[in-house]
């Protein structure tokens, strides 16, 4: 099975702390956000992984290699001094994913969730006529208005009952080829809102523990988790 990890931004709201370090290499309680999330995707049989890289990029690739110490196998997608944004970063790795559903992680989370639950949910996509699944959770502080609301399975933009994308899901490679504004450099929600108006969107509730890792002082609460 394959997975993205989403690790090219310039963390620039999580400054100082990123001018020499890249985010996915901060740490909680001594360990690289990136490692906890390679760990979980190797525990829950996930084999091959692609990390996009741009802001410091190269002390990414150095310290997660080729994978070999997390049970995985990694390979880079470079994209240059400027990211491309999400959706722009998976449409340059078309070619990797093969036509094979694959699952999508922000390297600056941090959660409890069971990527295992991600497994089953490549499986379930490869046999639905929806184009992703995504991991919601319940609106934190710094999101209040959350990002989607939930008709039984499927993603909506109804304006109560919101909750807030969580950084995990899993897609077809089809979510971005077949999305009509595609190009070099776009960010993901684009291509949610165009599949989500004719319900191929799915979505489920996670209330494991979770934090978006965006600010100093949300990396600093996490030490004593």
């Amino acid at each position: 099975m394959k997975a993205i990890i989403f690790a090219a931004g310039k963390g620039e709201r999580m400054r100082p702390l990123t001018d020499h370090t890249p985010k996915p290499l901060l740490t909680i309680n001594g360990k690289p956000l990136i490692d906890f999330h390679l760990e979980k995707l190797a525990q829950a049989g996930f084999n091959q992984v692609i990390i996009n890289l741009a802001y410091k990029g190269e002390m990414i690739k150095s310290h997660c290699g080729n994978g070999s110490r997390y049970g995985v196998a990694i390979e880079y997608s470079d994209e240059g001094p400027e990211p491309l944004e999400t959706g722009g970063a998976l449409n340059l790795c078309l070619p990797w994913f093969q036509n094979q559903c694959f699952a999508m992680i922000s390297a600056d989370i941090f959660c409890h969730f069971d990527y295992a639950n991600l497994a089953q949910r490549i499986t379930d996509l490869a046999n639905s006529d929806a184009q992703a699944n995504l991991a919601l959770v319940a609106n934190p502080a710094h999101n209040p208005k959350g990002d989607f609301s939930l008709q039984k399975a499927t993603l909506c933009l109804a304006q109560q009952h919101t909750y807030t994308y969580s950084g995990l899901g899993v897609a077809k490679p089809t979510f971005i080829d077949q999305f009509p504004l595609k190009r070099q450099r776009f960010p993901l929600r684009e291509a949610i809102y165009f599949w989500l108006e004719s319900g191929k969107v799915y979505g489920y509730l996670c209330d494991d523990f979770w934090s978006d890792v965006g600010t100093p002082a949300r990396l600093e609460a996490l030490q004593s988790h």
